[in-house]
């Protein structure tokens, strides 16, 4: 983490990266479970605490901000619905798990290039002087 207000928006999406990985490492231990008897499949939550912290009514650089990065940490979490797609107890579709995996992985390379977008801002900002 950068601490410099010119680095903002990269501190954001650098969690933001950090969570999808994380999801990337839950989603592919889910079809590595995917014939463990009574295993329940896992999952990631991140976009319902970085909405919460962009909530306002000013701009969005000031929310961004102000964001608490401390309050961007992915939670993990076990999805105990009652539906098991086998007598097992094991609640893994892994056609839903590939498709959210590579959801998943279109996410995380749009936030690295959306990373480097920002350095590249940076770099030129501080080239023209």
């Amino acid at each position: 983490m950068i601490s410099s207000n010119a680095f903002n928006y990269i501190n954001v999406l650098g969690k933001a990266a950090d969570a999808s990985w994380t999801r990337h490492e839950v989603l592919s231990n889910n079809l590595a479970n995917v014939d463990t008897p009574r295993y329940k499949r896992k999952d990631v939550q991140f976009e319902t605490y970085l909405m919460k912290e962009l909530i306002g009514d000013n701009s969005l650089d000031k929310r961004v901000a102000n964001i608490n990065l401390r309050r961007l940490e992915a939670t993990t979490y076990t999805d105990y619905a009652n539906l098991s797609y086998r007598m097992d107890g094991n609640n893994v579709d892994i056609d839903t798990e590939t498709a959210n995996l590579a959801q998943n992985q279109i996410k995380y390379y749009a936030l690295l290039d959306s990373i480097t977008h920002e350095f590249n801002r940076l770099k030129s900002v501080l080239s023209s002087r």
